[in-house]
């Protein structure tokens, strides 16, 4: 398998290039590469707070306290410590695209819930493949990367199998940041913790039942459906309390503001 160095104690150690390699080449080739990981651990000193290089570590709350060289976790103690499973000390920023529309019958007409005799909202949901929770398709921001951009490709690629977001986008109606801050995600810790930004893409005239928004899984997830906007379906993480926010908030919108934030968010 490519990238599998092979079993250690194999004669002939194998490369990533399949080239067969003798044990004390591979001794010393492991050996160079500790040294160098011993090295950057030495000569790391993030600048926290700050913009540093490409890597943005201020936070969406604030500044954030750093003690014996590690940020602190502004929202309190975890339980654990050290960067865990997250890529960077201190805060990590996401970026979720919540995409919705109103559910429809064959006839084209709105589908009113039995009880509350209003419209059933959908939203655009992938189960994960590392823990197996249904979510809103989202992810990291690379180092440098706007936001806007962070969300057409997330959701490209996990919803999409890369269609163009931007072509998607031109067919929605409304499109508004919902939320910005500290995540309660289950790979925080005291040290290192998720922030986001959510994004509501939401489609009122009913584009996306024509066919305009052909649903497949990306890499990072197992399976991408049309759900209905439920407070009994569990969700990854946070992302029950953004679709309350989309849920409650969508009907103040107007037209205009809605329009401008779109255009923004797909760097027009």
């Amino acid at each position: 398998m490519t990238g599998v160095q092979g079993d250690r104690s194999n004669p002939h150690q194998v490369e990533e290039n399949n080239t067969p390699v003798q044990p004390y080449l591979y001794s010393l080739n492991r050996l160079s590469y500790l040294n160098k990981k011993i090295i950057a651990a030495q000569s790391f000193s993030p600048k926290f707070n700050a913009v540093d290089g490409a890597v943005d570590r201020t936070s969406f709350e604030g500044s954030y306290k750093v003690e014996n060289g590690k940020p602190l976790n502004p929202c309190g103690r975890t339980g654990l410590t050290g960067r865990g499973l997250l890529g960077l000390w201190g805060p990590n920023h996401a970026a979720d695209p919540i995409v919705t529309r109103w559910k429809l019958d064959a006839s084209g007409a709105k589908v009113l819930h039995s009880a509350s005799k209003k419209p059933i909202l959908q939203f655009v949901s992938i189960k994960r493949k590392d823990c197996g929770e249904w979510a809103i398709p989202g992810g990291m921001v690379d180092p440098g990367e706007q936001v806007s951009l962070t969300l057409q490709r997330e959701f490209s690629e996990e919803a999409l199998n890369s269609l163009s977001f931007k072509e998607l986008c031109s067919t929605l109606s409304f499109c508004s940041q919902v939320y910005k801050g500290y995540v309660d995600d289950p790979r925080n810790t005291d040290n290192a913790w998720m922030e986001t930004v959510a994004v509501n893409f939401h489609d009122e005239a009913g584009h996306f039942h024509l066919q305009l928004l052909p649903l497949q899984a990306g890499d990072d997830a197992g399976q991408v459906q049309w759900v209905d906007v439920d407070s009994s379906f569990a969700l990854y993480a946070s992302h029950s309390h953004f679709l309350e926010l989309v849920a409650r908030e969508r009907k103040f919108w107007k037209d205009k503001e809605c329009a401008k934030n779109c255009h923004e968010l797909q760097g027009e």
